[in-house]
């Protein structure tokens, strides 16, 4: 989960950009939100069941 950036010609702005674009693909934000705090068994399965809801409805989207 290492993520890697290079800053060419001492343009920082563009390298941060990227860092937060990779960060944001790789899902890292959203993985410390949920475990930020402790989570009950049935908290999972309601995230769970809310966010394969979600993952069916974007599917269903892109086939459209």
């Amino acid at each position: 989960m290492a993520s890697k950036v290079s800053v060419r010609f001492n343009n920082v702005d563009f390298s941060l950009e990227v860092l937060k674009r990779k960060v944001r693909m790789e899902g890292i934000f959203r993985i410390y939100k949920i475990k930020r705090y402790f989570e009950t068994s049935s908290e999972k399965k309601m995230r769970k069941k809310r966010e394969s809801v979600m993952r069916a409805k974007k599917k269903k989207q892109v086939q459209d």
